[in-house]
């Protein structure tokens, strides 16, 4: 069984990591302090269990769980926080335990037997104990993908530039052509309609850009890179995300004012913080 940790304090991590270690068999394949990052390694891995912590950058850990809710093989998400308030949105997604911090060795250890003993029941339900793994697709299926529950194809590190008028830093790379982005690929620029970039969201200093088949990494912040696209139709609705508007498909309320974006064509939902409700509300006339 492999597992997760996610938590972005370091002693708190260790620990949890010696208990896992200690009282079960679960292999711990990668330890993360930032949602985005867990949700990249989620897509391309064969993740089991997660544990997760709720107060982590980039991408809280309820909404971070709430998209991997909808991934076609979900592996089971473990609570361990310190905020007892989100125990009923765990519940609406089927979170296998929720774990208030300060916790004590024997609720760990007990969390610990029942989870392996329903992963060992899980894989005799699915495949008879003929294939451990068998019980749910494979991890490159299990991607959120744009289009369907299929993953979508990454293109390798890419450098994009917008060209719609703006004096930006990178505008002397390529011709300036009015409402379109140049995505760099294998040596070569490719040119699309900036309305065919559905979202971006931020990774440290560099910034991914998804259209409806492709992931682009564009080498710089997402400040940055939001400076480059039409303020009218794109709006920064996170500080890790941005959105185009004509891609909204529906709006769900979420906990605590703020939002769920769904687009067309995705599968993927976009948060709009609490910060950004509000405009993002004058916007919408909502």
């Amino acid at each position: 069984m492999k597992a997760i940790v996610v938590e972005d304090e370091f002693l708190a991590r260790q620990e949890l990591e010696y208990y896992i270690k200690t009282y079960s068999s679960i292999e711990i394949t990668g330890s993360f302090d930032d949602g985005l990052d867990v949700l990249k390694y989620v897509q391309n891995h064969e993740v089991d269990a997660i544990f997760l912590d709720i107060n982590i950058p980039s991408l809280d850990g309820v909404l971070l769980a709430h998209n991997i809710s909808k991934f076609s093989r979900k592996p089971y998400i473990i609570f361990i926080t310190a905020y007892k308030e989100h125990a009923a949105e765990a519940f609406e997604i089927e979170a296998f335990d929720y774990i208030l911090k300060p916790y004590s060795e024997s609720r760990i250890t007990s969390m610990l037997r029942k989870l392996e003993n329903t992963y060992e029941r899980d894989q005799q339900r699915t495949d008879g104990i003929t294939s451990p793994n068998a019980q749910r697709p494979s991890a490159s299926s299990q991607q959120p993908d744009h289009t369907s529950s299929a993953a979508h194809p990454v293109v390798g590190s890419s450098q994009a530039f917008v060209h719609h008028q703006v004096d930006h830093p990178a505008a002397h790379t390529a011709h300036a052509l009015q409402g379109k982005i140049s995505l760099w690929k294998n040596d070569k620029i490719q040119v699309i309609p900036v309305d065919d970039v559905y979202y971006a969201s931020a990774s440290e200093k560099v910034t991914h850009v998804y259209t409806r088949r492709d992931e682009y990494t564009v080498n710089a912040s997402i400040s940055e890179f939001q400076a480059t696209l039409p303020e009218e139709y794109f709006f920064r609705c996170h500080r890790s995300y941005i959105v185009n508007i004509s891609k909204i498909r529906e709006i769900v309320p979420w906990f605590n004012n703020t939002y769920l974006l769904r687009l067309h064509d995705m599968e993927y939902e976009v948060p709009v913080s609490r910060s950004k409700a509000k405009e993002f509300r004058q916007i919408m006339n909502i």
